[in-house]
């Protein structure tokens, strides 16, 4: 079994979501009182939200490279970012080390194309579904067609992100808003939803929603275990 070096913090939340499931898909996979080896560089969130509204990504990223090449001196075999949004620098904190980085796109993306979907619907922060270096990713290696919400409705769902589901908070209120949403981007014909933010997942699931949705929280963490378990 491989070592997984986890990024989290972003916000715990959230990464406290990636090793329950990392561990559950370890027991489900080798049974017994198997579990992971893992290893978590949590950083501290409040520093990287000012960063991010700040627009200083570069000063982000020098964080995002340090906590990688902890965790590839302490052991660590891969690396797993637990945020969609600092996949932005994804490409420079994978080069920083030696290990494999493990996409939450394509961990995510894999899934959808292999369920015959082509045309899906991005929620996620601000940063995730209105810069491309998300989208493009779908896009160009997966020929997936991405729409977004509109203005409005963006703002509505990185508010919800940080001002509530970053800090713990469920709002059933918020959630109704996220469904109507949902809806209308259904209406516009997305086949599916993509869950592009780690904490989605706290506020809405399946159940919820007519069409299906794909939890990158989930996905990648799943993802993240099978790699580990590969004998290649």
């Amino acid at each position: 079994m491989k070592t997984i070096g986890l990024i989290g913090g972003m916000s715990w939340e959230s990464s406290m979501l990636y090793y329950q499931t990392i561990n559950q898909r370890v027991k489900e996979k080798l049974g017994g009182h198997h579990s992971a080896k893992s290893l978590m560089y949590s950083v501290d969130f409040q520093e990287i939200k000012t960063l991010q509204h700040q627009g200083k990504w570069e000063e982000a990223k020098k964080i995002m490279i340090d906590s990688a090449q902890k965790l590839e001196s302490g052991g660590a075999d891969l690396i797993v970012i637990c945020t969609n949004t600092m996949h932005k620098m994804a490409k420079e904190v994978e080069e920083s080390v030696s290990i494999p980085l493990l996409h939450i796109a394509d961990s995510t993306a894999n899934e959808i194309v292999k369920d015959g979907i082509k045309k899906v619907a991005l929620l996620g922060t601000a940063f995730t579904m209105e810069q491309d270096f998300y989208k493009v990713r779908l896009i160009e290696r997966f020929g997936l067609d991405v729409i977004v919400p509109n203005e409005t409705e963006r703002m509505i769902i990185h508010n919800i992100i940080y001002q509530e589901l970053c800090l713990g908070i469920i709002n059933e209120k918020s959630r109704q808003s996220y469904l109507k949403i949902i809806n209308s981007l259904s209406q516009q014909g997305a086949e599916a939803i993509i869950f592009g933010c780690t904490e989605i997942t706290l506020l809405i699931s399946q159940d919820d929603c007519s069409i299906p949705v794909y939890d990158t929280t989930k996905l990648h963490a799943e993802s993240a275990v099978d790699f580990a378990l590969r004998e290649d």
